[in-house]
């Protein structure tokens, strides 16, 4: 029997996102967008279920991302991790921080859809602050600025959905 190991990636503390992830990065930005321009467009020109169905699309959507942004503390520490469970502090850190995204993220979709849209622009920017931290410690703050970039639109297309609404 070989007691081979699969080689690990090694991940570089200041390695950037590659071009693919900066383009569908920017392309996961359209539903954030269109979202708050057809909110911003139409409200009270259509019909009220049309509308809600635009709202409520957007919010989940934005509960989608922000989850999405907490399934990637556990995805770094599953990848850097050699034994199940790691006493360290930045892996425990950011397993709990993954889970915290995902709640928040829930709570947003559970308000009224003003509230929720609102409160969801807060939720964006809470976590790139929180990861501005983290980051470094799980080896990617070369990410940040397109982090950074994503969260200023993302954010700023929820709010402005929710002050329209």
């Amino acid at each position: 029997m070989s007691t081979h190991t699969a080689p690990r990636l090694s991940i570089h503390h200041h390695a950037e996102p590659g071009q693919l992830a900066r383009r569908l990065g920017y392309l996961g930005l359209l539903p954030f967008i269109g979202g708050a321009l057809f909110i911003w467009l139409l409200v009270g020109r259509i019909d009220e279920t049309p509308f809600i169905f635009v709202v409520r699309g957007l919010t989940c959507y934005a509960a989608m991302v922000v989850s999405f942004l907490g399934g990637l503390h556990w995805g770094l520490v599953m990848w850097q991790s050699n034994t199940p469970e790691p006493e360290h502090v930045e892996y425990k850190r950011a397993l709990w921080t993954g889970i915290g995204y995902s709640l928040f993220a829930w709570l947003t979709v559970l308000m009224p859809p003003h509230a929720g849209l609102a409160a969801m622009g807060f939720v964006l920017i809470a976590c790139y602050l929180f990861d501005r931290k983290r980051y470094p410690e799980l080896g990617v703050a070369g990410w940040l600025t397109l982090r950074f970039r994503l969260t200023v639109v993302a954010s700023l297309c929820c709010f402005l959905a929710a002050a329209q609404i």
